[in-house]
């Protein structure tokens, strides 16, 4: 008999895996008990990512661990191998889906039942293939889990399937998708080295010519850089986010996109052997260049939730380039600087997860309360959705990077491992990138707090734009807490940082043979000191606490010298007392500084009245470049070939004869 503790962790993940495809299957056979599925399996589902992500925490401290499912083709078994790296991405993925599937048991409720079936099957289909991806050890199931998890995310995309919009991102998306799918079925193709075996454990003592490996880095970069979104294949991301349910997003943006952050460290520091200064400068350069891009499209977006897909754009950006800096660390053997480097990036894949997740679900409530994403028909809604309104606010207040809230540790490492770079040797170019780097990142820190002000102002803040705003109703018990884990974790990553990134260590460890244990630490637990304390630290719970006693001594001031004299009254109108909701600030107005900064890097499209209009009408409209720059011209070369590969086609039997014969005997001139 096997006892509890006995079992490994990695039975544990097994575990919940199986048992997220069976709750799955029991949703599609109960599509007709929707309130069954609401209230029964998607509670269940939550609770089994929270054994997942106490699973994961502890085999985050222990060795690895495999094991070989008696599933696949024959002799060609599944392989699975839980070790820290893949213990991390298992504890994000458990960890935020448990708040994300909380929150859709409320969100849900309303949903046609023969949909809710269907979505609960793919939902969970969903979770237990993103687990299989981080859990697999060969390429075959790798391959297996990452296009299940690519299906069933294109089909919870198209949720909506009837609307034609919809219908062409869930196209783009599962395009592209497949693009960078077949770059990763060529890298394992490089990785394996013609020997025939397809398991990462083989791959791990097959040493690559530096040739070789560079190209599989390529690959790699390639293939998961399409399903994170990096430039220039982040297209889809604005597309597929606004066009799924806002739990659908909130798992995609916190959760998916990590799978292939996962992907790129797993075949850059475990399955190669080495590692080349030049690969760590590309990284980063396209890393830099997706996060400035990505959040200055965020802060000139009218629509909240392809506003927040730009800024998860930016967040993925800032991933890659910490991968970058570690990378060209580790190659030059900093390993000190290239651990500090690799935390943070780590860091800030686990706060990405919990923001950013936070955040679809507030627009998710916003949604379905009012039925509008136009940012510019929102406001006031701090009023009728006060909890929303809290929760919405710690989660931009993180996002933006602002302390004691988790996204400024993050940053802030990332910023001192730009900043304590050592000097690099023979490369003196590199020692002046690395600055610009740094001022690059603290550039798209700040406009990416710009566009969440307006993001939070332009909802929550101001007049209702809209007279029906007025019958909004704050979000349901289920919804709440959902939000309240995420956000409470975004507080909690803030205020202890160096309890979490003792664990992440064990990553760091595993992957660049150096951690920060000795130096995080040095200080005790309530100091962050990345290397040394002389040279940098932080303490996000004294600061806390001065921010606190500056509130409550504020209170209570005002409190004993004004207590009593306070009138109530409206706002001064500047003179205008006639003033609507339709003279408040805005989203076009909030982002029009940044337009017109960089209008020549936009494609702005406006239609303005002239002075003879009866009926005047303005219209501006800011569009990616990067569509008519490669993808509409890809898409036109396509087009022609496939209609200069039609006219083979004539119906006639003699002619299709003739190709055949041709074809034949030039083959056989070419094996002569």
């Amino acid at each position: 008999m096997i006892s509890i503790s006995s079992t490994l962790p990695i039975d544990w993940v097994i575990g919940v895996v199986a048992f997220w495809f069976l709750i799955g299957l029991l949703g599609l056979a109960l599509q007709d008990k929707p309130r069954l599925i609401t209230a029964l399996i998607f509670p269940a589902g939550a609770l089994a990512a929270l054994v997942l992500a106490a699973s994961a925490l502890v085999a985050l401290g222990q060795g690895a661990s495999v094991a070989t499912l008696p599933l696949g083709l024959p002799d060609l078994p599944f392989h699975l191998r839980l070790d820290a790296l893949s213990a991390f991405f298992l504890l994000i993925l458990g960890a935020a889906s448990f708040g994300i599937s909380l929150y859709g048991a409320g969100y849900f409720r309303s949903m046609d039942k023969a949909t809710l079936g269907l979505l609960c099957f793919e939902y969970h289909l969903f979770l237990a293939s993103m687990a299989l991806v981080i859990l697999a050890d060969d390429a075959y199931m790798f391959m297996v889990a990452w296009e299940t998890m690519a299906i069933s995310s294109y089909f919870l995309v198209t949720t909506d399937h009837k609307i034609p919009e919809i219908r062409s991102a869930g196209f783009i998306y599962l395009l592209i998708a497949h693009i960078g799918a077949i770059a990763i079925l060529m890298c394992f193709g490089v990785l394996e080295g013609g020997q025939g075996d397809y398991t990462f454990a083989t791959m791990r003592h097959h040493a690559l010519s530096p040739l070789w490996a560079s190209i599989a880095f390529l690959l790699a970069l390639f293939g998961f850089g399409a399903k994170a979104g990096m430039l220039p294949l982040h297209v889809w991301l604005p597309e597929a986010h606004p066009a799924a349910p806002s739990p659908v997003s909130a798992m995609m943006s916190g959760i998916m996109l990590k799978t292939a952050i996962y992907g790129i460290l797993r075949v850059t520091f475990d399955l190669l052997h080495t590692s080349q200064w030049w690969w760590g400068i590309l990284a980063l350069t396209l890393g830099l260049l997706t996060a400035l891009y990505g959040v200055l499209f965020a802060t000139v977006q009218s629509d909240m939730k392809r506003l927040l897909a730009y800024s998860s754009i930016e967040n993925i950006g800032i991933l890659i380039a910490g991968i970058g800096l570690t990378i060209l660390f580790h190659s030059s053997n900093q390993d000190q600087v290239a651990a500090l480097a690799l935390v943070a990036t780590l860091y800030h894949a686990l706060n990405h997860s919990f923001f950013k997740s936070l955040l679809f679900l507030t627009t998710g409530s916003v949604l379905h309360s009012t039925g509008e994403r136009n940012l510019g028909k929102l406001g006031g809604l701090i009023h009728k959705m006060p909890w929303v309104a809290l929760l919405a606010l710690v989660g931009v207040l993180a996002i933006s990077g602002l302390p004691p809230l988790n996204g400024f540790v993050s940053e802030w490492l990332l910023l001192q491992a730009f900043l304590l770079a050592p000097n690099m040797p023979h490369q003196l170019y590199i020692s002046m990138l690395l600055p610009l780097g740094a001022a690059a990142l603290a550039l798209a820190g700040a406009l990416a707090a710009y566009a969440m002000v307006k993001f939070y102002g332009i909802i929550f803040l101001g007049q209702p734009r809209e007279e029906r705003l007025a019958e909004a109703h704050d979000a349901g018990p289920l919804e709440r807490a959902g939000m309240l884990w995420l956000a409470g974790w975004c507080v909690i990553l803030g205020l202890s940082p160096v309890f979490f990134i003792l664990q992440i260590d064990n990553v760091a460890m595993a992957l660049v043979g150096r951690d920060l244990g000795g130096s995080a630490a040095s200080s005790g637990w309530l100091w962050l000191t990345p290397v040394a304390a002389e040279r940098a630290s932080y303490s996000p719970l004294i600061l806390f606490l001065i921010i606190l006693a500056g509130f409550i001594f504020t209170f209570l001031f005002a409190r004993k010298f004004y207590h009593g004299k306070v009138r109530r009254g409206p706002a001064w109108d500047c003179g205008y007392p006639a003033q609507t909701p339709r003279m408040q600030d805005s989203a076009e107005g909030f982002g029009q500084p940044i337009r017109q900064i960089f209008e020549q890097f936009f494609g702005i499209v406006r239609e303005v009245p002239n002075p003879f209009d009866t009926h005047p009408h303005y219209h501006g409209e800011t569009r990616d470049q990067i569509w008519d720059l490669i993808y509409h011209p890809v898409a036109r070369l396509a087009e022609w070939l496939s209609a200069l590969i039609g006219k083979l086609q004539h119906g006639r039997i003699s002619l299709y004869l003739l190709y055949s014969f041709v074809t034949l005997m030039a083959l056989l001139a070419f094996v002569r």
